[in-house]
């Protein structure tokens, strides 16, 4: 990677910056359609994918951190993942995809959730968004870069999350806008303090197709 690059940059398959994922629960996603809601996603001890045709977000920063999460079996143990946590100020996402893949061991049976939103003109938005990612690839455009920041002096992006697990003496990276094209992405989490989805499309199967990518 490039540093100290100002101005406009892009990469190819750029896999640090991410994109945001919709909440995925049923019992809030006719609300999130109709207006702007608190979201807050995690699936328990397992990624979710999502993809997008375009992600524009002002007020960007990224840095490291540790994720607390439950496995999914019996007893729901814990262990810690580390992400790369990004954040914005506020974000549109246009034709954003979202998939989870869940199997039941009783039945011995695989079924999955799917979210279709942002494509019938309108795009997704978002505000204060954090995104907690394990991979993300992308082509990426970033306006006013700034690469080695120290967490504690950023000045792009929303707040730290209080009781945010952050990589002790870690730095950051920051923008004034980011574009990313074409994303896929694999996430642990994401937190948004408004999420508002436009032609809300949720779906349940037990088709691999299903999945976003």
């Amino acid at each position: 990677m490039e540093s100290q690059v100002r101005g406009g940059t892009r990469w190819k398959r750029f896999a640090v910056v991410m994109v945001p994922s919709v909440a995925a629960a049923a019992a809030v996603g006719v609300g999130l359609a109709q207006g702007a809601l608190a979201a807050s996603f995690s699936v328990s001890g397992q990624q979710f994918k999502v993809s997008a045709a375009h992600l524009h977000g002002n007020g960007f920063a990224q840095y490291g951190g540790i994720d607390t999460v439950y496995e999914s079996t019996a007893g729901g143990a814990k262990k810690q993942v580390p992400v790369a946590i990004s954040s914005f100020d506020d974000a549109t996402i246009t034709k954003m995809c979202q998939s989870v893949k869940t199997t039941i061991p009783v039945i011995n049976k695989t079924f999955y959730l799917r979210l279709d939103a942002g494509g019938k003109g309108t795009p997704v938005s978002a505000e204060n968004l954090y995104i907690d990612v394990a991979q993300l690839d992308a082509d990426a455009k970033f306006t006013n870069i700034d690469i080695g920041v120290a967490v504690k002096d950023k000045t792009r992006g929303p707040a730290v999350k209080q009781g945010e697990s952050v990589l002790p003496g870690g730095f950051a990276q920051q923008a004034q806008e980011a574009d990313l094209y074409d994303v896929k992405q694999t996430a642990w989490a994401t937190t948004a303090g408004t999420f508002k989805l436009s032609g809300l499309s949720m779906k349940l199967g037990d088709n691999a197709d299903m999945e976003c990518y």
